[in-house]
């Protein structure tokens, strides 16, 4: 047929393809959709007018007046979307009003039909034969995701996605065509560009085909993302070195791979030896990078010790820290401030911490024997770890003081002679200022000590601060003898029992209290005790928490039965609320890959459902693992040795249990005996 231009108002001919100014088309009152389309849909539709013109005719009926006369308008029976891309791009200047539009005129079938025909008799495109055409597209035009995305109305990110998707192996596409993988699977397996690589781990995939197993397996040999290396090594730095990333489109920031983990380490181990020369410039006598924090250097440790600061670092301090104060006020963080003032705030508060330095420092001696551990945090940020001496350096970095030449053989030997028979004085006319004998220096001190037990028995608050000092001589100085109490902590590393325990942000906590306090002890034991009387009882009560703190014990060991340790810590336990869930996840390396499947399952049960447990309980180990840690995160499930008792009832007193069992006939004190 050929076709009509419409210039003035005629009577209706059905059947006939026209001409028609797009001004002078309608949405029609009797279209099947009363939902409009979305706004995507409209910029996909746009796109393509834009770049290929009208594809498809308009379906169209005359606009009659109530007399049955032509308005010169139409109604869109078929096509709405079209009409509204083309308005859209009139807004855009592509188009104008007056321009004309192909329509195909039907007068003899009923509109609303029409319209419910269209919107329901079609059959979409299978996505995998959507995703090919784009990589069609890409490679034989040479179009860019940018170019595909504009005359598709869809973003670039989006042509990227599919680009990568229609890469899969033909042999997965295929099978996705046939409803063997679903899209989200496909997804997964788009994350590698290697075809062998692909079939290889899907041929190796039983029943569980769950997309986290796929990508797992996919990236079994190399670094993700999150890993604190690549954190710290930077995508930038390890492709500039010829490293290649395997990019998740799918996933969020973060989601890459990196394939080369030898070259990851060696960037890692190179960026972190820069940080070491910096710190080595400081003055000391080496200084040594590591990935991980080497726990076997068996070198003893020594603190900065406090100093005094100049009157111009003490009056630039008062000053700055006024200044912030005043600067802050009335904020509750740096996002609720103008720009210039958390400008100014940032500042201070950096100048505030490099003058608060200054309050302690390590020894001239030490920094010239002593050195640095640089090594890298779980979070990828760096951690300097200094004040080392190798047991060759000691003496010359911490100098004995004179008078303090006491080794532990010199204690063993006195103490044996104490036990050996000690010889009375023949020769009562001794010369003057001879010493007394052993026996009677044994004698009288001994009178002191009893002497000592009960006056301090009487004084609490002195009482604590000889506890405080004997623990804190132990643990920051390596002085037993410094402490008049036969009072020793018990230690007990923890690294041995649990890898990697001690590269945790709670073993991160525990290391900074440690250095909290040392920072503030006098270099010298012998200062020590003036240094805890000083304290407030809040910071002295304070510290001795901490040193009783170092020595908890809650060990289970196959070895070392020890209930009633045990049931102290326990009791403990819900004394301080104690919650695992803030600090410990049941993951495939912390739990779940450890234990049976029956226990696997009975977590899940536990911490998620039955049904939960039931789909996965068909699964193998190392899958149902996989899957149980998945299911688990973020639940707060512990396994029982984890979780805290509750508070236990309040027990009848110690008079009521005894008469209860006199009257049972029960050697009680026999069992309190064992």
């Amino acid at each position: 047929m050929n076709a009509v231009t419409e210039t003035t108002a005629a009577e209706p001919v059905s059947g006939v393809e026209i001409l028609v100014p797009l001004n002078k088309l309608k949405k029609s009152p009797r279209n099947a959709r009363k939902v409009p389309h979305g706004q995507s849909a409209i910029e996909a539709l746009a796109a393509s007018i834009a770049h290929k013109g009208l594809i498809q005719n308009l379906v169209v009926e005359p606009e009659v007046k109530d007399d049955g006369t032509p308005t010169s308008f139409y109604f869109v029976t078929a096509g709405e979307g079209r009409r509204q891309a083309m308005l859209l791009c009139t807004k855009r200047r592509k188009m104008k009003k007056s321009d004309p539009v192909r329509c195909w005129v039907d007068t003899e079938n009923d509109p609303s039909e029409i319209s419910l025909d269209e919107n329901v008799t079609r059959t979409p495109m299978h996505p995998a034969d959507q995703f090919e055409r784009f990589r069609e597209l890409s490679e034989t035009k040479g179009w860019g995701a940018q170019e595909i995305g504009a005359r598709f109305g869809v973003s670039a990110q989006v042509v990227k996605q599919r680009l990568r998707l229609g890469a899969v192996s033909p042999k997965l596409l295929q099978v996705y065509r046939e409803d063997g993988l679903t899209l989200d699977q496909l997804m997964a397996f788009a994350i590698t560009e290697d075809h062998e690589r692909q079939e290889q781990v899907f041929e190796s995939l039983h029943h569980n085909r769950e997309p986290w197993i796929i990508r797992r397996d996919l990236t079994a040999a190399n670094v993700p993302g999150h890993d604190r290396r690549a954190i710290f090594v930077g995508e930038a730095a390890y492709e500039e070195a010829g490293g290649a990333i395997i990019r998740d489109l799918f996933a969020d920031e973060g989601g890459g791979y990196f394939e080369d983990a030898g070259l990851l380490d060696m960037l890692a181990i190179e960026k972190l030896r820069e940080v070491a020369a910096e710190v080595q410039a400081e003055g000391w006598k080496w200084a040594e990078a590591h990935i991980d924090y080497p726990h076997a250097h068996g070198m003893r440790r020594f603190y900065p010790e406090p100093v005094a600061l100049s009157d111009e670092d003490e009056k630039r301090l008062e000053a700055a820290s006024a200044e912030y104060e005043q600067l802050v006020e009335g904020y509750d963080s740096y996002d609720e401030m103008p720009e210039d003032v958390a400008a100014k705030v940032e500042a201070l508060d950096a100048e505030i911490d490099a003058i608060s330095d200054k309050r302690h420092t390590y020894d001239v001696e030490l920094i010239a024997h002593g050195g640095v551990f640089v090594v890298l945090n779980h979070d990828g940020t760096v951690r300097i770890e200094r004040g080392f001496v190798r047991a060759e350096d000691e003496a010359l970095a911490d100098p004995q003081p004179e008078g303090e030449a006491i080794n532990a053989e010199t204690v063993e030997d006195e103490q044996a002679e104490g036990d050996e028979d000690v010889q009375e004085i023949e020769d009562e006319d001794e010369e003057v200022g001879k010493p007394i004998s052993d026996a009677l220096t044994r004698d009288l001190s001994a009178h002191r000590t009893l002497a000592l037990r009960v006056a301090l028995g009487e004084r609490p608050d002195m009482a604590l601060i000889a506890l405080t000092h004997t623990l804190t001589s132990q643990l920051f100085y390596n002085y037993a003898e410094a402490g008049c109490l036969e009072v020793r902590p018990t230690v007990t590393p923890l690294g041995s029992h649990a890898d990697g325990i001690e590269d945790t942000p709670l073993a991160a906590k525990a290391n900074a209290a440690h250095e909290a306090w040392a920072e503030r002890m006098p270099r010298d034991v012998a200062a020590l005790w003036a240094f805890i009387v000083a304290l407030d009882d809040e910071d002295r009560m304070a510290l001795l928490a901490y040193c009783v703190a170092c020595t908890v014990n809650a060990l289970r060991l196959p070895w070392d039965r020890k209930p009633r340790s045990l049931q102290t810590a326990d009791r403990l336990a819900s004394a301080l609320s104690l919650d695992m869930a803030k600090d410990w996840t049941p993951t495939v390396d912390s739990y779940l890959g450890r234990v049976t499947k029956a226990h696997i399952l009975e977590a899940v049960s536990d911490g998620v459902s039955e049904d939960a447990a039931r789909r996965i309980a068909d699964m193998k180990k190392q899958d149902m693992a996989q899957a149980a840690e998945q299911l688990l995160a973020g639940t707060g499930w512990l396994p029982a040795i984890l979780r805290t008792p509750e508070a236990e009832v309040e027990q009848p007193s110690d008079v009521e249990v005894s008469e209860a069992h006199a009257e049972d006939g029960e050697d009680f004190y026999a069992v309190a005996a064992e």
